[in-house]
């Protein structure tokens, strides 16, 4: 129902889009969508229960694998709703309410992934720079705090996001541009003043940019300390305790690193691609972090092969 504030009529129903041009083949693009979204699922879930079940997993790599795990879920689950909704049933309506509520832990997760990489690259610096003290640095009192100061830190800095948008009054435009709820795209469709909206945003993606700085200066250290090893075996063998976490980042920073430099150059870009870019950040991370870990960590692999081996015996 529409309700009446100032004389304008207040929106009651925004609408999500999925891919122009394309609504007729919808149901065929749900098809790698659901197994996309199938795989990220079992993937991080299989990751947390060998973690939770295998005592030689305790260790505080594998803590940080966890967090980096639930943060794909949590973002898989997130989008799941609303892309199953375009995508199955042509059903692209969405409450305010639920879409600012979307957007609230779609933020969150992202911003939880993000601290999650720049935990996981001092995690790897200490390993490599510090290896005698790493156990005693790297406690599983101290992984614990860890993890839950950077979850609270990522309520606080992403609760704003809900609140400001929430205050903000939609008359006009009701045509979101994505098959989720992201907040800069929510705040366009405001008819009230939205430059708060606009400063903060910017102020959460600054932590984002910051996280990958950081995460860079460890690997200059890291670098460092491997190009000081005598042994070429032996920087390979340091080196490769890396790779698993490099691609991580490189999963989760790309597609949103090209996803903004798209919308710096919206006027030349075709809309389809920055659809197809956003959707990319939210399925792609979910879904390739746990196959690139059970490839690169052998003690990971080995339980995947093993259960799997035991099923079939």
């Amino acid at each position: 129902m529409s309700t009446f504030n100032s004389s304008e009529v207040a929106i009651s129903t925004f609408f999500l889009i999925g891919i122009p041009g394309l609504e007729h083949a919808h149901i065929w693009v749900s098809i790698p969508i659901c197994l996309t979204y199938l795989i990220a699922i079992l993937g991080n879930s299989t990751i947390l229960f060998f973690i939770k079940t295998e005592p030689s997993l305790h260790e505080p790599m594998y803590y940080f694998l966890s967090m980096l795990a639930l943060s794909d879920l949590g973002l898989s689950l997130s989008s799941l709703p609303t892309m199953l909704r375009i995508f199955l049933f042509n059903a692209p309506e969405i409450s305010p309410d639920a879409c600012i509520t979307q957007e609230f832990f779609i933020h969150g997760f992202s911003a939880m992934e993000s601290s999650v990489l720049l935990i996981m690259s001092f995690d790897r610096f200490i390993a490599i720079c510090n290896p005698l003290r790493y156990t005693s640095i790297l406690s599983s009192a101290r992984v614990t705090k860890i993890g839950l100061a950077f979850s609270l830190k990522n309520v606080l800095l992403i609760l704003p996001f809900p609140v400001t948008l929430k205050y903000l009054k939609y008359c006009k435009k009701n045509l979101l541009s994505h098959s989720y709820c992201l907040h800069q795209d929510v705040m366009k469709l405001a008819c009230s003043d939205n430059r708060v909206n606009v400063i903060y945003g910017l102020f959460v993606a600054l932590t984002g940019i910051l996280d990958l700085t950081f995460i860079f200066v460890s690997y200059v250290l890291i670098l460092k300390a491997v190009l000081s090893i005598a042994s070429q075996r032996e920087r390979r063998k340091v080196l490769n305790t890396c790779i698993s976490h490099i691609c991580a980042v490189l999963i989760f920073y790309v597609p949103i690193m090209s996803l903004a430099v798209i919308y710096r150059s919206a006027k030349h870009s075709s809309p389809i691609i920055r659809i197809l870019m956003a959707d990319v950040f939210l399925l792609v991370p979910p879904l390739m972090n746990p196959i690139v870990y059970c490839v690169k960590s052998q003690q990971i692999r080995n339980l995947v092969l093993g259960k799997l081996c035991q099923k079939h015996g």
